[in-house]
């Protein structure tokens, strides 16, 4: 028999209760500017911008007027860079707003529905550039998203406009292309505070900025910090409080080595990061027609191993019977386009997650943010490919082939004649090689995000964007290569370092992590994934999902015999998972929306499985605990890591009453998971 718990709470309340839930996400889930105030351990970024840039060049403007061919090839760049990176989201090949298109000199001559944009000869009566001037609060003005256009920018259009709109054909790229080769800069020097190299590059870094180094967070907040970070779960209570009465030197390095040892802990909380990236789930699209298969079992082992992580790449591409399912993709239900075969998702997976690289444009036709062509995807898609695919440019057949290639060509060549089999072989061995600096920058940039709530280059996928620390960025790469390809050497070095425990960054607007003109200034405070938070309260109050049957068979005896609980990773995806931000796995995921919505306020709220865990977690601390002031006090202890504060004492207590019933219980649990404390990583 299941014993279910009813609120006391008639619904008038309970709708009031569920417009306090929507609040509390929303303030654990947004990135809110904190003032510092004294003993604050927080920061503050002010200012916050638009949406970042495109993967697009910066080339100084031109003062001068063009007189010469040369100097009208320099300002068509210079044009040209200003719509990429500005204009061709909305008005380009993939999407023309008003039937403007700004990608190419006849379509800006061409104009919109609404005529001409650009006279040429005269600036002043220019449509485009009297909305570029506009106030951002108008509605009129352009771009509509993303960053405005500075002064000089405005000013090169003036004078391009004024000097008659020239245009030169010869071709050059306007897309900033990152360097490929690895590169290893010189390590800056030790001081007597910052000898760990992360550090050391930091420090140059805020010297340039202006930057002053903050007091390193507390004890209570680390501890939580590096938890959540390894193991995905929280600290108990006994540990924290052993951790902050602990005065010997070299305590947080020793915290991190012994959480990275506690494999299968950190193997359950990493699992989700990849399951994300190689969209390896287990059930949905493509299980039921047998066309997708799971690499669980592989991966497990190779997070549990810590597989160099060369080797890692070298399988997922190379693969057996265990790890095939990430190269072959899904296999999906009736008719798709000619972008989605089995083929192209290896081709695009691959360059997405391994080398930061999107080719999912490319694939349709020649993109338009960036140099990567039709013939290119085709050429990377038909290595995986039996035969020779003919090329489809916006899935219609145009009667070409692309013959077989690498992406860069600078890695190597294969034998387009050898067998597919061979043909994987020979890519993996040529991916993986010291000189594919992008391989191992790309990785180093990923669990660098992860860590730290935002990459060295922003988006991870797009790693032709400039970072904000190239020399940190090469630096770690060179070393995690130099070094055995090791994971969880290159965690230790970033999360032992004076960086990572700086207080945590708090942000108004979201676009911010994306915007060129991020500053950095420690970890971006983040709300816990749906598997954290799943874990977080099954710790802290009930387990969410108490069934161990799902437990996959190959784990170890001594770990299937110790689970009193199902981790949210080994968990197939529900609405609850889903309300909380998990992703469908049906394509690459390498990031993370962390922000709360309505979905999630009315799934925690009302939803049947975060209930029924505070059901039952309602009935058990009740029972161990009878009166209020000691339920009280370990509570806060589980949830949040510390004792209430003398207002928060009493405030609970009021609500609890002496003796309190269950009901009553199961609403201040309810409360505490919903305390942005408990949600977000300080």
């Amino acid at each position: 028999m299941k014993l279910v718990v009813k609120s006391r709470f008639c619904f008038p309340v309970r709708k009031f209760l569920l417009i306090l839930t929507l609040i509390a996400l929303t303030a654990a889930g947004q990135y809110e500017v904190v003032r510092i105030k004294k003993n604050s351990p927080h920061t503050t970024i002010e200012n916050p911008v638009p949406e970042a840039q495109a993967v697009v060049k910066k080339i100084p403007v031109v003062s001068h007027n063009p007189v010469d061919t040369e100097r009208i090839q320099e300002l068509t760049i210079q044009v040209r860079t200003i719509f990429a990176h500005n204009c061709t989201r909305c008005h380009g090949s993939g999407k023309a707003e008003g039937n403007l298109r700004l990608d190419t000199k006849e379509f800006i001559d061409k104009g919109g529905s609404g005529g001409a944009v650009l006279i040429a000869g005269n600036p002043e009566q220019s449509e485009l550039i009297r909305r570029v001037k506009l106030p951002e609060s108008d509605p009129d003005a352009m771009p509509a998203t993303g960053d405005r256009l500075t002064k000089e920018e405005i000013e090169t259009l003036e004078l391009w406009a004024k000097q008659g709109m020239p245009w030169s054909e010869q071709q050059k790229s306007i897309y900033r292309i990152a360097e490929l080769a690895p590169r290893m800069p010189e390590l800056p020097p030790a001081t007597a505070e910052l000898v760990n190299p992360v550090d050391r590059f930091v420090n140059v870094y805020f010297n340039d900025n202006k930057i002053q180094w903050a007091k390193p967070v507390s004890d209570p907040i680390y501890i939580r910090r590096v938890y959540l970070d390894i193991i995905g779960l929280l600290p108990s209570p006994d540990s924290v409080d052993l951790f902050v009465k602990d005065d010997k030197p070299g305590k947080r390095e020793k915290l991190v080595q012994n959480l990275l040892n506690r494999n299968h802990d950190y193997t359950q909380h990493w699992l989700s990061f990849w399951n994300d990236a190689l969209r390896n789930d287990y059930s949905g699209t493509g299980y039921i027609t047998g066309g997708r298969r799971d690499i669980t079992k592989w991966l497990y082992n190779s997070l549990y191993t810590n597989k160099p992580y060369n080797l890692f790449v070298k399988q997922l591409i190379d693969p057996d019977s265990t790890a095939e399912g990430f190269i072959k993709g899904i296999t999906w239900r009736g008719t798709v386009n000619a972008s989605q075969r089995v083929e192209m998702q290896a081709a695009q997976n691959i360059s997405q997650v391994f080398l930061g690289l999107n080719l999912k444009c490319a694939s349709c036709h020649n993109s338009f943010i960036s140099d990567w062509k039709l013939d290119d995807a085709y050429a990377f898609a038909n290595i995986f490919s039996d035969t020779a695919m003919e090329i489809n440019r916006c899935d219609k057949p145009t009667g070409r082939f692309a013959g077989r290639r690498m992406l860069f060509k600078e890695l190597g060549e294969l034998d387009s004649n050898a067998t597919k089999q061979e043909r994987l072989k020979q890519l993996s061995g040529l991916l993986v090689q010291p000189k594919d600096g992008r391989l191992y920058r790309t990785l180093v940039n990923r669990l660098w995000a992860q860590v730290m709530g935002r990459g060295m280059v922003e988006p991870v996928d797009v790693m032709d964007n400039e970072p904000w620390s190239q020399d940190l960025l090469d630096w770690l790469a060179s070393d995690f290569t130099a070094n055995g390809y090791d994971i969880k050497r290159l965690l230790f070095m970033i999360l032992t370092s004076k960086t990572y425990q700086l207080p945590s960054v708090a942000i108004q607007d979201p676009a911010i992590i994306t915007s060129s003109k991020f500053v950095f200034k420690g970890m971006l405070r983040r709300r816990l994934t749906a598997e954290e938070f799943t874990d977080a309260v099954s710790v802290a109050i009930e387990p969410v999902y108490p069934d161990s049957a799902v437990v996959y068979d190959f784990l170890p005896d001594v770990v299937k015999n110790t689970v009193c609980y199902a981790r949210a990773s080994f968990v197939r995806n529900d609405a609850f998972l889903t309300a909380l931000g998990r992703p469908n796995r049906e394509t690459v995921s390498t990031s993370r929306i962390s922000q709360a919505n309505l979905l999630q306020a009315l799934e925690l709220t009302n939803g049947v499985q975060f209930n029924d865990a505070m059901s039952r977690g309602a009935l058990k601390w009740q029972e161990r605990y009878p009166e209020s002031g000691k339920m009280i006090e370990e509570v806060y202890r589980s949830t949040l890591g510390r004792r209430p504060l003398k207002a928060e004492r009493k405030t609970a207590k009021k609500m609890l009453g002496d003796k309190p019933d269950v009901a009553a219980v199961q609403d201040f649990l309810w409360a505490m998971a919903l305390h942005p404390e408990f949600q977000l990583i300080y």
